[in-house]
């Protein structure tokens, strides 16, 4: 499993509440396990306390890429570094269950399960994901969706840094958006081109008598 996988865990988790829209999905143990993926020995180790501890790394992961959205890069590595610190990660070789063509371990480094607790791993995992991004790709590529209301999370791969949404469809609604805003604009200022000229050909009438 390459790391830069990782960094998902922390966009899926930032992406269960929706502020603006006062939504919120992790409600549940269930909803918890479900952000797991094929990582189901951890998911099963979730417990109703849980759901609140997530909650908590969630807040903090979204500040994360509220401070790098912002500009303030800084504060948005002093922030990661905060989770490293209070959620280790425990780094192993592997690679017995992927063979190269000869019959051979791929070899690779996979990020064991947390001894403690399910949401303690699953914040360690996270971090460490968006460390790895931060670190080989800047903090610039920590976004939040510009389509108002979302601001979801995403992480920008593109090659010209230029991602602004979370997904298709934000970007979809944010150019129709943007397009009829234009359109309301052009009418306005055709409107008022058209009351200015009717109001020279009544200066012009007056004039005339």
């Amino acid at each position: 499993m390459e790391l830069a996988h990782y960094s998902d865990y922390a966009v899926r988790l930032v992406n269960t509440e929706e502020p603006a829209r006062n939504k919120d999905s992790l409600t549940s143990v269930d909803a918890v396990r479900g952000l797991f993926g094929a990582s189901a020995q951890m998911a099963r180790r979730v417990t109703d306390t849980d759901v609140t501890r997530f909650r908590n790394v969630r807040g903090r992961l979204r500040a994360v890429f509220e401070a790098a959205d912002g500009g303030d890069h800084v504060l948005a590595v002093d922030l990661l570094n905060s989770l490293l610190m209070e959620f280790p990660v425990s780094p192993q070789v592997s690679g017995h269950e992927y063979l190269d063509d000869e019959g051979r371990p791929n070899w690779h480094i996979h990020l064991a399960d947390h001894p403690s607790n399910a949401s303690a791993g699953y914040a360690a995992i996270a971090s460490f994901g968006l460390a790895f991004h931060l670190t080989e790709h800047g903090p610039d590529r920590l976004g939040l969706c510009q389509a108002a209301p979302c601001r979801n999370a995403y992480l920008d791969t593109s090659t010209n840094r230029s991602r602004r949404y979370c997904s298709d469809r934000c970007a979809t609604r944010a150019n129709v958006a943007a397009y009829r805003a234009r359109k309301r604009l052009e009418a306005e200022a055709s409107g008022q081109s058209g009351r200015s000229a009717d109001a020279a050909q009544d200066s012009r009438a007056l004039s005339e008598l």
